[in-house]
C-alpha cells in the first residue's frame, strides 16, 4: 500500500503556443515524501488556498511543486503550510528529483525485508519450542531470546510504516499504515509484558510474521509503482546551453540566457536552434521532428520561422531571436509535459479508493472490540488489548496490499514474454479502462523508415549511388544506403561532396560528375513525380543513370489492430503533424477514417483532453518528441522500442515487436489483469468477513490472527498467478488473428 495506500519551405509561420505572464512568480520545490494521489490532493488543496497562489501543480514522478505566485506574493508560507501536513519540503533539486532516490527508498525496503524475514524465521524456531512444552526457565527465557531478536527488528524493519503513519498522524488524518503500525507496535510491547512478568504466552513471532509479509506488498508495490519517468530531463538535454552571437561584426559565443527578443544568432549545421527565431540568412534542410513528429527533413529559407530545438541538418543558418528563455517552444512544450504528468498522477488506484474506506473502518472495529470486551469483562484491560491486537493483526491489509501489486508483477512478466514493457505502477489499470485509441503516424502507424521499393539502377550505378548517399544524413540517402549491393562491384573514391538543401548531392568520381537527388537536380527533367512516395535519380556528368521510388509502409499488423479495434468499438483516431495528404493516404491504407493533419504537441495535448472530457479515457500510442507531452497527457500510453528517447520515457507501456498487435494484446491482458484485481479484493473481503467476526469474539490469539492473515495474502498470490497458466484464455479484442498481408505503401 502507499502512503495513502513533412511541411514546405514556403509553408506559413505555425500557430504559436501562448507565452507566459511575465508578472507571475513561480515557487520550485520538492517534496521527497510525496507517493500517491492522496497526497497530491491533499498538499495542492492546502497550498492552493493560500492568498496570493494563482496555481499550484505537483508531479508525482519528479516530487515538484511548482507554485505560480500573484505579482508581489511572497510565498513564504508555502513551505510551513506542506510541513504542516506531516512532508517534508525544500528547494527543488534535480538529482534529489531524480531515480537515485528511487533507489534508496528501494534498497531500504529490501533491507528492511529481509531483517524481517530473518527475525521472523528465527522466531518461530523459538516459539515451536515453547508450543512442543517448555516451561518455566526454559520458556521465559525462549521468551527473552525472541524478544532480543524481534523488538529491535520490529524497530527497524517497520520504519516505512511507521514514517507513513506519523506523517499521517501530524497531518490529522488516517492512512493504512496507521493500523499496520498499532498493530505491530502494540503486539511486541504486550509481548515483551509478557516475558517480563513469566507469561505463558508471547506474540512476538506473530509481530515479525505480520511486518515481514506487510513488507513483501510494500515492496512489490515499490518495484512497480517506483519507475519514475525522465521525460522532462529528456526534454531539458535538447535545450542549447550557449549560443552563437553575432555582435559588431563579429560572432561570440555566449549563454543562452543572455539572448535576448530581436539579437542575431549564427545555428551551425549539427546544431539545435537555441531561441525560436526567422531566418534572415541562408537555407538548408531542417528536422523538425521535435514539431511535426515527422522524420523527414524539410528545407527552410529566409523568412521562415524557425522553433528551439530544431536541428540543422546541412547549411548554417542566421536567426534573428523571437522568443526566448520560458517563451521558447521548447521550453512551453516542458511546461506542457509537466502539467501532462500531473494531471496523470491523480490517478486514484482501486486499492487507493479501498484504502480510504477500509483504514477508519478497521480503526473503529478494534476500538469497539476494546470497549465492548472491557465491559464482558468487567474492566480487565489486559484482555481485552489483546483481543483488540488480534482484531488489528486479522484485520491488516497485507491481502489487500498484495492484491494490486501480485497482479501488476504477475502481468508485467507475461507482458515482458511478449516484448512488452510496463514502466508505470497503474498503467494496467489505466489500459483496462481505455476507450478510445490514438495513434501518431510516422514511426508508430508506418514503420517511419522509407524504403526502395521499385529501381531500374543498374548494380554499378547502385553502387554508385550508395557510395555518395554515404556522404549524408538525410533519411532518404540512408534508405539508399540501407538497400544493400553487389559487393564485388568496387566502390568508387568521390571527391568534392557537396549536399545541395532542397535538391540532393554531387560529388566527382573520376573526373566526372555525380548527382544524386531530386528529378529536376539529377533526372532527365521537370516531368512529373512519382506520385506514390518518393525518388532519387542518379545523374554522370548530366546523363541519368536511373532511378529508385521510395516509400514509407505501414508498420506489421497495422491493418489487423485497427480492424480490431474497430470491431470492438474503439473508433481509432490519427493525429499527425505530416501534411493532409499524407496522412490521408496512410489513414485510408490502414482503415482509419478520422484523422487529423498538421497537428503540433498543443494541439494533440487539446485533442487528448477533449476525448478526456468526453470521459473516453484514450490510450495515445506514439513514438516522436512531439509525441511527448500528448503521452503523458493520455489516460494510458504506449511507444514503440525505436521511438525517441522522449517518447519511450513519456509512455507507460513500450512494446520491443515490430508488430502493432502488441497493443490489442497488452489491452487484453490488461483486461485480464483487472479481473483478477476485482477478484482479490473479492477474496480478501470474504476472508474478513470471516475472520473478523472470529477475532472479535475472542477465537484468534495474535498468533492465529497472523498465520490466518498470511494465508489470505497466500490466496491472493496464487490468484494472481492464474495469469501465467497456459490454459487461461484471454478476452481478445476482435476475431481470431489472421495471417499478415503484405507491406501496403503509404505516402511518405
Amino acid at each position: 500500500m502507499s502512503c495513502c495506500t513533412s511541411g514546405s519551405a514556403c509553408a506559413p509561420a505555425p500557430r504559436r503556443m501562448q507565452p507566459r505572464s511575465t508578472d507571475a512568480r513561480t515557487l520550485d520545490l520538492i517534496i521527497p515524501g510525496v507517493h500517491c494521489a492522496g497526497c497530491i490532493s491533499r498538499i495542492e488543496g492546502a497550498v492552493g488556498d493560500l492568498a496570493g497562489v494563482e496555481n499550484v501543480r505537483l508531479n508525482l514522478s519528479t516530487r515538484r511543486l511548482r507554485v505560480d505566485l500573484a505579482a508581489g506574493a511572497t510565498g513564504d508560507q508555502v513551505v510551513p503550510t506542506v510541513e504542516g501536513l506531516g512532508y517534508d519540503c525544500r528547494t527543488f533539486s534535480a538529482a534529489e528529483a531524480g531515480t537515485n532516490a528511487q533507489d534508496r527508498q528501494g534498497r531500504e525496503l529490501l533491507f528492511a525485508l529481509a531483517v524481517a524475514g530473518f527475525a521472523a524465521g528465527n522466531v518461530m524456531l523459538l516459539s515451536v519450542s515453547v508450543w512442543s512444552g517448555a516451561e518455566g526457565a526454559t520458556r521465559d527465557l525462549f521468551h527473552w531470546i525472541s524478544a532480543l531478536i524481534a523488538l529491535p527488528a520490529i524497530l527497524f524493519a517497520g520504519r516505512p510504516f511507521f514514517r507513513s503513519a506519523w506523517r499521517a498522524l501530524k497531518g490529522r488524518s488516517l492512512n493504512m499504515d496507521v493500523p499496520i503500525s498499532l498493530a505491530v507496535l502494540l503486539a511486541g510491547g504486550l509481548s515483551l509484558d509478557a516475558a517480563l512478568s513469566g507469561g505463558e504466552e508471547a506474540f512476538f513471532d506473530a509481530a515479525v510474521m505480520l511486518l515481514f509479509f506487510l513488507l513483501v506488498g510494500r515492496y512489490l508495490d515499490h518495484r512497480v509503482r517506483a519507475r519514475a519517468r525522465d521525460t522532462v530531463g529528456q526534454l531539458l538535454s535538447l535545450m542549447a546551453s550557449d549560443a552563437t552571437l553575432l555582435i559588431d561584426g563579429g560572432q561570440q559565443r555566449v549563454p543562452v540566457e543572455t539572448i535576448r527578443s530581436g539579437d542575431m544568432i549564427r545555428v551551425a549545421a549539427g546544431e539545435r536552434a537555441p531561441v525560436d527565431g526567422q531566418i534572415t540568412e541562408g537555407r538548408g534542410d531542417l528536422d523538425r521532428s521535435i514539431v511535426t513528429g515527422e522524420s523527414m527533413p524539410v528545407t527552410f529559407g529566409p523568412g521562415d520561422h524557425v522553433e528551439a530545438g530544431t536541428l540543422v541538418l546541412t547549411q548554417p543558418l542566421t536567426l534573428r531571436a523571437t522568443a526566448v528563455g520560458e517563451n521558447t517552444f521548447l521550453a512551453q512544450v516542458v511546461r506542457l509535459m509537466e502539467e501532462a504528468e500531473s494531471g496523470r498522477a491523480r490517478y486514484l488506484r482501486l486499492a487507493d479508493r479501498a484504502a480510504q474506506i477500509y483504514a477508519p473502518a478497521v480503526h473503529l472495529v478494534a476500538l469497539l472490540t476494546f470497549i465492548g470486551w472491557m465491559l464482558v469483562t468487567d474492566g480487565d484491560w489486559g484482555q481485552s488489548l489483546w483481543i483488540a491486537v488480534s482484531v488489528l493483526i486479522i484485520t491488516c491489509p497485507c491481502a489487500l496490499g498484495l492484491a494490486v501489486p501480485a497482479v501488476q508483477v504477475v502481468a508485467s512478466g507475461v507482458l515482458f514474454g511478449k516484448g512488452i514493457l510496463i514502466k508505470d505502477g497503474t498503467a494496467l489499470e489505466r489500459l483496462a479502462e481505455a476507450r478510445r485509441v490514438v495513434l501518431d503516424k510516422t514511426g508508430t502507424l508506418t514503420s517511419g523508415q522509407p524504403q526502395i521499393i521499385e529501381s531500374d539502377m543498374t548494380a554499378s550505378a547502385l553502387v554508385l549511388a550508395r557510395a555518395l548517399a554515404a556522404q549524408s544524413r538525410h533519411p532518404l540517402a540512408r534508405a539508399m544506403l540501407a538497400s544493400g549491393g553487389d559487393t564485388s562491384v568496387p566502390i568508387p573514391v568521390l571527391t568534392g561532396v557537396t549536399e545541395h538543401p532542397g535538391l540532393g548531392m554531387s560529388g566527382v568520381a573520376d573526373g566526372k560528375e555525380v548527382r544524386l537527388g531530386s528529378r529536376r537536380f539529377a533526372g532527365p527533367g521537370s516531368g512529373i513525380t512519382v506520385p506514390s512516395g518518393m525518388e532519387l535519380w542518379l545523374s554522370v556528368d548530366g546523363v541519368p543513370q536511373g532511378h529508385a521510388v521510395l516509400a514509407d509502409t505501414l508498420r506489421e499488423g497495422a491493418v489487423e489492430t485497427i480492424s480490431a479495434l474497430q470491431a470492438d468499438g474503439f473508433a481509432p483516431l490519427l493525429l499527425s503533424g505530416d501534411n493532409g495528404t499524407a496522412v490521408e493516404g496512410t489513414a485510408r491504407a490502414a482503415g482509419i477514417t478520422d484523422w487529423r493533419a498538421d497537428q503540433r504537441p498543443e494541439d494533440k495535448i487539446a485533442a487528448i483532453q477533449a476525448l478526456m472530457q468526453a470521459g473516453q479515457k484514450p490510450l495515445m500510442v506514439g513514438d516522436g518528441i512531439n509525441d511527448g507531452p500528448a503521452l503523458a497527457a493520455a489516460h494510458v500510453s504506449m511507444a514503440p522500442a525505436s521511438a525517441s528517447d522522449l517518447g519511450r520515457a513519456a509512455a507507460d507501456i513500450v512494446f520491443l515487436s515490430e508488430r502493432l498487435e502488441a497493443v490489442t494484446e497488452a489491452m487484453r491482458i490488461a483486461r485480464h489483469a483487472r479481473a483478477l484485481i476485482v477478484q482479490n479484493f473479492g477474496l480478501a473481503l470474504a476472508y474478513n468477513l470471516i475472520a473478523v467476526p472470529v477475532a472479535v469474539l475472542g477465537g484468534a490469539s495474535p498468533l492465529v490472527a497472523a498465520l490466518a492473515m498470511s494465508s489470505s495474502s497466500l490466496v491472493v498470490t496464487l490468484n494472481a498467478l492464474r495469469l501465467r497458466l497456459p490454459g487461461v484464455t484471454l478476452r481478445r479484442i476482435a476475431g481470431s488473428r489472421k495471417p499478415a498481408p503484405a507491406a501496403r505503401q503509404v505516402p511518405a
